[in-house]
């Protein structure tokens, strides 16, 4: 363990429940150990210490609970060598934890990813690996968008537990169609083992969502995007995300999965407290346009767009800064709110809010140092500089 102790000083503070406009954060042995106003500091000559200014924003780090891949690397490339990857190329972008998101595949090519998530360990300064997100293959092939038709299954419930052993229980999430056959048990079946049910790739009609509700559902994949949309005389998915308070959601806001005046109406229905940003990334994020590849399927990338062959929206090349950015401009949301939505709510939607999620006094000191712009100047991952511009 580092026994030296870190200070972050002389810049504005977004504390759990307090803003400090020139505050300094103590961080010793991956941990937050000490928060306060500049009046309160006191120097010592041992510390190493950065200095800012109030200019700088110090935030919690971002979780990203739904990314496939980035820098030429895929989940779903099965091999400790990508994963690393995405683990050191995060933090550039704030993103300090998330979860390791697999796509619709055949059987083998999936328990051969959580495998392969189960045994990375690394002590690199870089983004940590919180659980999986299982992104289909239990479905809709009505509402697939870009998972591959041809391996989408009806929720199996033995399949799924055979799955989370393979994992080490690390599958925390769970996209899912609940309108399927063995749909409502299924979510009733991840909800009493601890798992997050998600509905998306999903053709429920709204009562199919309050019965899901009724059975633990509680969360909402990538809003709008593969789900029946919103009717006025059939509210559908999204309607009834947006009229159930149960149900958080993600957004991915880069102004192409959603039109930037819905991500604003969406922001004043369902308020910071029940939207988690999310990037959806492909493995194309970070690299110049051309064709890549996503779950075995061409996708072009151009123009800041990520589409199949005919047309369907593969994921995004979307950045968590960029999608910060993105929703300050659409909504005109708070720094603080932005905390909410991709820092506290991911963490606590699955259960890492003790270790992660805020500035706060014994947590994980993973942090987020922004300029005015909000551009990522310094990112730090359990106390150790992991990114700096």
């Amino acid at each position: 363990m580092n026994t030296k102790t870190l200070i972050i000083s002389n810049l504005t503070v977004y504390k759990e429940n307090e803003t400090y406009e020139s505050g300094y954060v103590k961080i010793k042995d991956e941990q937050i150990i000490e928060i306060g106003p500049m009046a309160n500091y006191e120097f010592n000559s041992l510390d190493e210490v950065i200095m800012f200014s109030p200019d700088y924003s110090l935030i919690p780090g971002f979780i990203d609970l739904h990314i496939h891949g980035l820098n030429g690397s895929d989940i779903m490339d099965n091999n400790l060598k990508s994963l690393s990857t995405i683990a050191q190329t995060l933090p550039k972008e704030g993103t300090t934890s998330f979860l390791a998101t697999t796509i619709t595949q055949s059987t083998e090519n999936i328990e051969a990813a959580l495998t392969n998530i189960s045994t990375y360990q690394s002590s690199n300064p870089e983004a940590e690996i919180l659980g999986i997100h299982l992104e289909g293959p239990f479905i809709s092939s009505l509402r697939a968008g870009a998972q591959p038709i041809p391996y989408i299954k009806k929720p199996d419930i033995e399949l799924f537990d055979r799955w989370q052993m393979l994992s080490g229980n690390m599958i925390k999430l769970v996209t899912l169609a609940p309108e399927s056959e063995t749909g409502l048990a299924f979510v009733s079946h991840l909800t009493k083992s601890g798992v997050i049910a998600s509905i998306g790739h999903s053709d429920a009609t709204y009562t199919q969502v309050q019965d899901a509700i009724d059975q633990g559902l509680s969360h909402v994949t990538h809003l709008y995007n593969g789900m029946r949309g919103f009717h006025h005389r059939e509210p559908g998915v999204a309607g009834a995300a947006l009229s159930n308070k149960q149900l958080m959601v993600e957004m991915i806001v880069d102004g192409i999965h959603i039109h930037p005046a819905i991500v604003n109406s969406t922001y004043r229905a369902k308020k910071a407290e029940e939207i988690i940003l999310i990037t959806d990334s492909m493995r194309a994020k970070g690299l110049s346009d051309g064709v890549y590849d996503l779950g075995g399927q061409q996708v072009n990338v151009s123009n800041g767009k990520a589409l199949l062959q005919d047309g369907t929206l593969a994921g995004s090349i979307l950045t968590m800064n960029q999608a910060v950015k993105n929703m300050i401009s659409f909504t005109g949301c708070t720094l603080e709110e932005i905390t909410v939505m991709a820092s506290k709510n991911p963490a606590k939607q699955i259960g890492v809010w003790n270790q992660k999620g805020s500035i706060s006094v014994g947590k994980e000191a993973d942090m987020v140092i922004l300029d005015k712009d909000f551009n990522i100047v310094l990112t730090l991952c359990k106390g150790k500089i992991s990114f700096i511009k």
